[in-house]
């Protein structure tokens, strides 16, 4: 007979996909916050997290690289410059995306909280 553990940690697999992806669920809502105490605690525990942004940022230009390398083999080698458009597309979304994690990585870097 099998135990079952006492947490259960099955996920479906789209929502491990989304937390592979994306990262909004490490980090807490800043504007939720209501007391200059909740705020100072937000802070804190953003700025723990901010750690797994290179991780995340990894990702994203991974996911670049390969929409950019998709898109070229589609228009050089099959000609099919609509499914190279669709590609390129993505790949200008995920730089969007690296420059975002980037700039959230810098700011949360900071000593100071806003």
């Amino acid at each position: 007979m099998r135990e079952q553990p006492d947490v259960d940690v099955r996920f479906r697999f789209s929502n491990l996909l989304y937390r592979y992806v994306f990262f909004d669920w490490l980090f807490a809502d800043f504007g939720r916050a209501r007391t200059v105490l909740e705020r100072h605690a937000i802070w804190q525990h953003n700025r723990a997290m901010r750690h797994y942004l290179p991780v995340y940022l990894r990702r994203w230009s991974a996911l670049a690289g390969i929409a950019f390398g998709l898109g070229c083999a589609f228009e050089q080698s099959l000609q099919a410059q609509v499914v190279a458009a669709c590609f390129f597309t993505g790949c200008a979304i995920t730089m969007s995306g690296t420059a975002l994690i980037v700039a959230l990585w810098l700011m949360l870097s900071r000593s100071e909280a806003p």
